[in-house]
């Protein structure tokens, strides 16, 4: 859902990180720092993540005002094919008509028939759907890349890009690296750190969160020692190898605070209720901020985090999640 034509567009703030790169916010929500874009800008100018539909116009018209012409695009990788990273997809593919779409190989049927991505997905923002998101549109899949176990894409002058499987926060999720600069792109599967947040908070929604393929995605982070982490909620963290390890221990944390309160009672209420007393201070009022706490609530809220921690343990006891 992309605003009226009469509606007034305002463009996404482009931060330059280094002359070759810049965090595009993607004004998702209406408030700032919730998602984040990331513009690569090599002979073939490539953009992670776009955010959702509803502020597509935003991110669009940000970037061509950064300099982009329509043609100049080469790649839209999106780390996951859930709304708030790439559910603006079909919308840059039209805007940018030589761009190619690239996500996880999962991912590939749903950006060229959505109908059944956005009608899951409207089960589970409910009114956020509408007002936050929004409908994907479909892409023709001659202009997708479905990356399998890994790839690489070519960004001219010597610069490329690995991509590479890394399941866990979703079954199609991917990880981005530049072993140029050491800067890797790692979407939800690290984990959330905004405004008002100390730590590291995991993002572990239904249906396909899975805690050991979330950890093994961690170990093969750690592998890469990068120089950057990137979060798409919201930003580099630092130190990056502290970073990931602290997603790794902070992940242990809330897999094993779920598992004793699910042992005690399976309840989805209850296990929400436990795990809120616990962790409800991870997030604090930051003054002039008000979004704060709601931009945490909207992307890894305690209730979506029980869900998916519930679910996995739902199906562990069942013998059917990776050992």
């Amino acid at each position: 859902m992309s605003p009226r034509p009469d509606d007034p567009v305002r463009p996404s703030p482009i931060e330059a990180i280094r002359d070759d790169l810049a965090a595009v916010d993607t004004l998702t929500a209406g408030m700032t720092k919730v998602t984040a874009g990331f513009l690569l800008q090599t002979p073939r100018p490539t953009l992670v993540e776009c955010g959702p539909a509803v502020s597509i116009q935003s991110v669009i018209e940000g970037i061509r005002a950064h300099g982009l012409d329509p043609d100049d695009l080469a790649y839209l990788v999106i780390s996951h094919i859930h709304l708030d990273h790439g559910g603006g997809a079909g919308d840059v593919a039209e805007a940018f008509p030589n761009a190619t779409i690239v996500v996880h190989e999962v991912g590939v049927r749903h950006m060229v028939d959505p109908e059944r991505l956005n009608a899951s997905s409207k089960r589970v923002y409910g009114p956020l759907y509408d007002s936050v998101y929004g409908a994907c549109t479909p892409i023709d899949e001659d202009r997708i890349l479905g990356v399998g176990e890994r790839e690489t894409l070519d960004l001219g002058g010597g610069r490329r890009l690995e991509l590479f499987q890394t399941p866990g926060h979703a079954k199609h999720h991917i990880g981005i690296f530049d072993p140029d600069t050491g800067d890797l792109f790692v979407g939800d599967s690290v984990g959330v750190k905004m405004p008002g947040m100390d730590v590291i908070r995991p993002a572990t929604p239904p249906p396909d969160f899975d805690y050991v393929l979330a950890q093994r995605s961690l170990d093969t982070y750690l592998s890469l020692a990068p120089e950057t982490v990137h979060l798409a909620h919201y930003g580099a963290v630092d130190p990056p190898m502290e970073a990931l390890q602290e997603a790794k221990d902070r992940l242990e944390i809330w897999m094993e605070a779920a598992e004793a309160a699910w042992t005690d009672n399976a309840d989805l209420d209850h296990v929400a209720e436990t795990l809120g007393h616990r962790f409800a201070s991870e997030v604090t009022d930051v003054d002039g901020d008000p979004d704060a706490k709601g931009r945490v609530e909207l992307l890894s809220g305690i209730r979506s985090n029980a869900m998916g921690l519930v679910r996995y343990l739902d199906l562990k006891e069942q013998g059917r999640v990776a050992t």
